[in-house]
């Protein structure tokens, strides 16, 4: 434990891999299941990796599967996963001493990838009231709607509204209904909240806080928040157009409504897709242009230290300036009058050259391992499990155990990060006292 605790980062993995399976013992108890049955050890271990890693995916009829025990148990571990494992124990620990040790601060910084360690403590109590306050009007707006309107008992009104509530703030994706939420697909009342709570949880804590206290004076904010805010809008706005675009006439998806109805069905599934895992639309019948568009947006996911999955949007667009200013054949990179850091551009090659390896790798592992599964449904599922963002095409229900397992995997290192991961296995501390002579290969 000491040789953990010299280097924080390699707790985040292991953090996450002791509650999934804490989540799979409990799962697989009988009292978590409507037909009180053991459920198998795949199933359950399936289960709270999904939960765990905020991916929503799953292999068997969540809301007719699950008894109101085994959907709690999935709620408490998509919050947890959601805020992290190691951000919750730092808030137990500042509850009760009310104190924080240098350890625990590195422990968090570990997890949210905050840029300093002083205010830690006030980073934490933001999280988690940012949580409570954005989870409590999902489900107030939502418990009102589903009782007045609906016709729901109030207290299964409530249960329903929490559930969704934290899947949608934790980008989870696990839903109440076999058909996703595409029941309330024209309710505005109903998916507008979740759409604006997903979006929520998926900008980051440190972008959404620094947005917030300078949102007078847009030019100081970091070159972090500028490029998860904006790149954040940007993205929506063109997922949102591009839904409109191929969907609007598809009789499976949009093609069935009234044009104000296809203006919000699109918003919302567009909130969605990023992460969120939630689907007003049947994905299966997306047309085929629609596919590289979802897949994409699965792949770049939301903002940094967020409850989303990808490669963020920070790594994203960081990129799409490396690429601008070598192109100008510019010296140094630079985002708002800000010089970016060498550092950081091979972070972010890093991470998106490893996530693009895992999607390649996995889609092909996928394919070999289940016989009939086409290529983009194999792609699809991939992206979205390591990715974390649930969407499916109903091939994880059918895939075999070691095409489930695949999936286990990559939602995991999904959750931790492909950087974590490979910084938690071979972490190196040592610092050269040398360098070599410098030479310019041939590139291209």
């Amino acid at each position: 434990m000491r040789r953990l605790l010299r280097h924080p980062v390699r707790l985040v993995p292991f953090g996450f891999l002791v509650t999934i399976l804490l989540g799979t013992g409990l799962l697989m108890l009988p009292w978590t299941t409507s037909q009180h049955q053991y459920t198998p050890f795949l199933t359950a271990l399936f289960t709270a990796t999904s939960a765990v890693s905020v991916t929503g995916m799953s292999v068997v009829d969540t809301p007719n599967y699950w008894n109101e025990f085994g959907l709690l148990m999935i709620t408490v571990l998509t919050q947890v996963g959601g805020i992290g494992i190691v951000t919750g124990a730092t808030m137990v620990i500042l509850v009760v001493a009310r104190r924080l040790g240098l350890r625990s601060r590195l422990l968090v910084q570990a997890e949210t990838a905050e840029f300093g360690i002083g205010d830690l403590r006030r980073l934490l109590l933001r999280i988690a009231g940012l949580a409570l306050v954005c989870e409590s009007i999902i489900t107030v707006v939502m418990t009102a709607r589903l009782w007045l309107t609906y016709d729901y008992p109030f207290a299964r009104a409530l249960w329903i509204s929490v559930f969704h509530a934290v899947q949608a703030f934790n980008n989870g994706g696990f839903a109440l209904y076999t058909e996703s939420l595409i029941g309330f697909s024209t309710d505005a009342w109903v998916i507008v909240p979740l759409a604006i709570g997903t979006v929520v949880g998926g900008l980051g804590f440190p972008a959404l806080f620094e947005a917030a206290r300078e949102w007078r004076r847009p030019s100081r904010w970091g070159v972090a928040t500028k490029l998860t805010v904006w790149g954040s809008l940007t993205l929506l706005v063109a997922g949102f157009l591009g839904m409109l675009v191929i969907e609007w006439a598809n009789p499976r998806t949009l093609g069935i409504y009234a044009w104000h109805d296809k203006l919000l069905v699109a918003f919302a599934q567009d909130a969605f897709i990023r992460t969120g895992g939630f689907n007003v639309v049947d994905v299966e019948g997306l047309e085929e242009e629609s596919y590289p568009l979802v897949i994409a947006l699965m792949f770049i996911g939301g903002g940094s230290a967020s409850t989303a999955g990808g490669i963020k949007v920070t790594t994203f667009f960081l990129l799409a300036f490396v690429i601008w200013a070598e192109l100008r054949g510019e010296p140094d990179v630079t985002v708002g009058h800000r010089r970016v850091a060498t550092a950081s551009q091979r972070q972010a090659v890093t991470v998106a050259l490893l996530s693009v390896a895992l999607v390649a790798c996995g889609t092909v592992l996928l394919i070999l391992l289940t016989e009939g599964v086409p290529l983009y449904a194999a792609l699809f599922e991939v992206t979205s499990a390591l990715t974390t963002t649930g969407l499916s095409v109903g091939v994880a229900a059918s895939l075999p155990e070691s095409g489930q397992f695949a999936l286990i995997v990559l939602m995991f290192v999904g959750r931790i990060g492909p950087l974590t991961l490979g910084s938690a296995i071979a972490l190196n501390t040592r610092r050269r006292l040398y360098r070599y002579p410098e030479e310019q290969p041939i590139v291209g």
